[in-house]
């Protein structure tokens, strides 16, 4: 094992992976901003460079300095006016600076910026940040600017973002798949674990800064995700001085919340606390209809849910920063969340012989379940910055700490037709199920510019998890006595042990820019199951290249190709035979045979930036070997089970299409479009489980500015019917609306949102396999308003920022 570990660092080093490089830029300025008084850098200040006034004045580039105060922008050729801004010191402006083919590389040296006192209690909105910034490896979503995020959580962030949905359990797919890595500032978190990405419902939206969309990522991130990575990064203020910003949510249905973001930065401590809490009522209803055929026999169902899952949820994440130098920055944050809910579940299932047949039998079943959920995420960080310019060494520690607590009570009864109870059909059942979650990761990164165009990046990164499910379910005998159900009574062991390493180099070439590297990743997952002694060893090393190729037409229009290989390894939740019990006819639960999935990526994408827009286009196809896909039967008595299965493949291709467009001032138009076919054989488990499909989803977002502070917001969703394995999943449309007004002179934004107009985002499905068909029409949440007032001290509402935390 050690061998093929020494291996892989081996390969990895021996790699060549250029760093991407997006540059439509002629040349470039530099420069380094300084406090007059002390001459002490100014980390973070905003440098904004606009055409002449006699052209219209309009923005060309910007960016935040480092923390030592340096920047360096990138140029068309032209004639500039530079503005330099830092919150608490007085605006400088440089004019008329050149570049030209004489002059590509202006060094502008230092600024200084003089305090300006009486500034500092007033709310300055100098420009607005756009929604979405696109470059060719990634798209940054800047979610403050959307209206209809104000009051809600990380999963509705991302349900309205370009490329990715959410179906209406929490399910986050990404083009069209649901293997997609999610990761908060750069790291794994306890929010993304037993329960997938449906636990970023618990992480509101006030704490969230910007969402990063990778879809072909580079060696330099975990081979984890087919789709590829959703990285979200978290506020974190870098201003000087202090400054706050809080927010308060009223809803209907019941929806209740305050944040507060704290921010205060001295000479070289800067430290920043989040704080949210929220309740929520989240209220939810569906029907399932089954009939099932069984040689002359047939038995149909009609299962009606009803229920509401009432939940109180506490996050607070607070960190600081030392300056040891200009150079040496070390920083160390703290994460918690508590979420506490009770869920009250009820269902009642209608029996006949035969669809549109007399009622036999009914049975009403009732859930109660109280749970709580603790989670701890501590990090430490260290980044080292040399005297050149990108030559950097960063070093973080990461500690998560998760743990659930589910005590759940189930009573069931039968009736028949008239009403009269069924004798001996009275259950009553209980279920006690502790799940923990530990990992360490360690993570060290090492980059270094190589002569004029050219970077070098190397990485290595471990990671050890132990995940464990106490779980029993237990029926009350007619002696009032409990009895531990077959095979519901055990604990799971999950642990896992991942090792990488990676190397990256890129250089360029005149309007040619390219990159390529390798990474190394070795997998030891052991999974126990303790009471009956089963034991499931599995080890496999895997080597994931990737490249990127980008020609520049010109400063604003340039094509990129690239490739990369991913995997999908089976998971906790893929893997633990333990079925969910709170629908006593339908069960889920993983199977510890499950294979890892393996994907070559491949993309083809265009940017062109125009004066009153862009455009993003991107044509891709994937490969999966061994694809991952949930297979659902049906025994005699109309039960269900759910399970994951390797299917022999997919192969799916589509076209993407991004833009956003001016019209006027006061009109801002963001569309996406994505059509995709996808070709699905599952024929190694039965030959009917194959797929031809061809489906699209569309987003379109209106956003109106008016006088007086006030903006009109309205979105548009729908995603087509698409084919699967064993059946259909049904087309999905739905419309949000906001509005926002600024109030207090600008210190406060009040915002009203109303979430799903129609009541009609629904999963709706129909499943078919041997001897059964299943129509599921399922609405876990109805149409929610929102009223959010948003007040800020010392900072402004679009205050910009560049600098992204984890993006490692």
């Amino acid at each position: 094992m050690k061998n093929i570990s020494l291996l892989c660092l081996l390969l990895t080093f021996l790699a060549i992976q250029p760093t991407f490089s997006q540059s439509f830029n002629f040349g470039e300025i530099q420069g380094r901003v300084i406090d007059e008084d002390g001459g002490n850098p100014l980390g973070f200040a905003t440098i904004n460079v606009f055409t002449l006034e006699t052209e219209g004045k309009k923005l060309i580039n910007g960016g935040i300095t480092t923390e030592d105060g340096s920047f360096s922008i990138g140029l068309p050729q032209g004639e500039f006016n530079v503005l330099v801004e830092f919150m608490g010191y007085k605006a400088t402006e440089i004019n008329s600076i050149n570049i030209n083919r004489e002059n590509r590389k202006l060094v502008l040296g230092e600024i200084s910026l003089s305090a300006d006192t009486e500034s500092l209690d007033e709310v300055v909105v100098q420009g607005e940040k756009t929604l979405m910034e696109l470059s060719l490896d990634k798209r940054i979503f800047n979610v403050g600017k959307d209206l209809s995020n104000a009051g809600r959580t990380a999963n509705d962030i991302l349900m309205n973002l370009p490329s990715i949905s959410v179906d209406p359990e929490g399910g986050v797919s990404l083009r069209g798949s649901s293997n997609v890595r999610i990761l908060i500032d750069g790291k794994p978190s306890g929010l993304v674990s037993f329960k997938g990405s449906s636990g970023l419902q618990q992480l509101p939206a006030s704490m969230i800064e910007t969402v990063e969309v990778i879809t072909n990522p580079s060696a330099r991130y975990e081979a984890e995700g087919m789709a590829g990575v959703i990285n979200i990064i978290l506020k974190k203020e870098n201003t000087q001085g202090f400054n706050a910003s809080f927010e308060g949510t009223v809803g209907n249905p019941e929806n209740f919340g305050l944040a507060a973001n704290l921010n205060y930065r001295h000479k070289k401590i800067n430290w920043f606390i989040n704080y949210g809490v929220a309740y929520r009522k989240t209220p939810r209803e569906g029907t399932i209809d089954q009939e099932v055929s069984n040689d002359d026999t047939t038995f149909y169902s009609h299962q009606t849910t009803t229920g509401t899952v009432n939940g109180i949820n506490n996050n607070i994440r607070a960190g600081l920063d030392y300056f040891f130098n200009e150079n040496s920055i070390l920083t160390g944050s703290y994460l918690w969340r508590r979420s506490d809910s009770r869920r009250l579940t009820n269902i009642r299932y209608n029996d006949y012989e035969m669809e549109g047949g007399p009622l036999q039998s009914y049975t009403l079943r009732t859930q109660d379940e109280d749970e709580k959920e603790p989670n701890s995420e501590f990090n430490l960080r260290y980044k080292r910055s040399f005297e050149q310019s990108g030559h950097e060494l960063t070093g973080a520690i990461t500690y998560l700490d998760y743990w659930e607590n589910s005590d759940q009570v189930y009573t069931q009864d039968g009736y028949t037709p008239s009403g009269s109870p069924i004798a001996g059909a009275s259950i009553y059942q209980t279920s006690v199920n502790d799940e923990f979650d530990r990992q360490w990761l360690f993570q060290l990164d090492y980059s270094k510019p190589i002569g004029k165009e050219g970077n070098f990046e190397t990485g290595f990164r471990s990671s050890f998890r132990n995940m464990e499910n106490d779980f029993i379910v237990s029926q009350r005998l007619e002696s009032g006595d409990f009895e531990a159900l077959p095979g519901l009574d055990d604990i799971f062991l999950y642990d896992e042990n991942i090792h990488a390493a990676y190397a990256i180099m890129g250089n360029k070439h005149e309007k040619f820019s390219y990159q390529g590297g390798l990474r190394a990743e070795y997998t030891d997952v052991t999974t126990t199951l303790v009471n009956s002694n089963e034991i499931n060893p599995r080890d496999y090393a895997n080597l994931f290249p990737s490249a990127h190729f980008t020609y520049n037409l010109s400063q604003d229009d340039a094509f990129q190709m690239s490739y990369s290989r991913r995997i999908r390894r089976p998971v906790y939740n893929d893997l633990s035979p333990f079925m969910t019990f709170s629908d006593a006819r339908n069960f889920f639960s993983g199977n510890p045979d499950l294979n890892p999935e393996y994907t070559d990526a491949f993309e083809l994408g265009h940017i062109k930036y125009m004066d009153k827009g862009s455009i993003f286009s991107t044509i891709y196809y994937r490969d999966t070997k061994d694809k991952i896909e949930r297979i659902r039967s049906v025994d005699a008595e109309g039960n269900s089970t759910t399970i994951p299965e390797n299917l022999l493949g997919e192969q799916s291709m589509g076209f993407e299409f991004t833009t956003d467009y001016v019209p006027i001032d006061w009109w801002k138009l963001d569309a996406n479009f994505n059509f995709f076919y996808a070709k699905v054989d599952g024929s190694n488990v039965l030959d009917t489980y194959t797929a031809d499909t061809y489906s699209w989803f569309t987003r379109l977002t209106s956003r109106f500015t008016f006088a007086n502070g006030l903006d009109l917001q309205v979105r548009g969703n729908y995603e087509g019917r698409r084919k699967v394995a064993q059946g259909v999943q049904k087309a999905m449309a739905f419309m949000d609306i906001s509005a926002s007004k600024d109030i207090m002179k600008g210190r406060g934004t009040l915002i009203l949102n109303v979430l799903d107009v129609f009541n009609s985002r629904r999963n709706r499905y129909l499943f078919e396999g041997p001897g059964f068909k299943t129509v599921g029409d399922i609405f876990p949440r109805k149409r929610q308003i929102n009223l959010t007032l948003n007040y800020r001290i010392k900072q402004s509402k679009d205050q910009s920022k560049s600098k992204l935390m984890g993006a490692e």
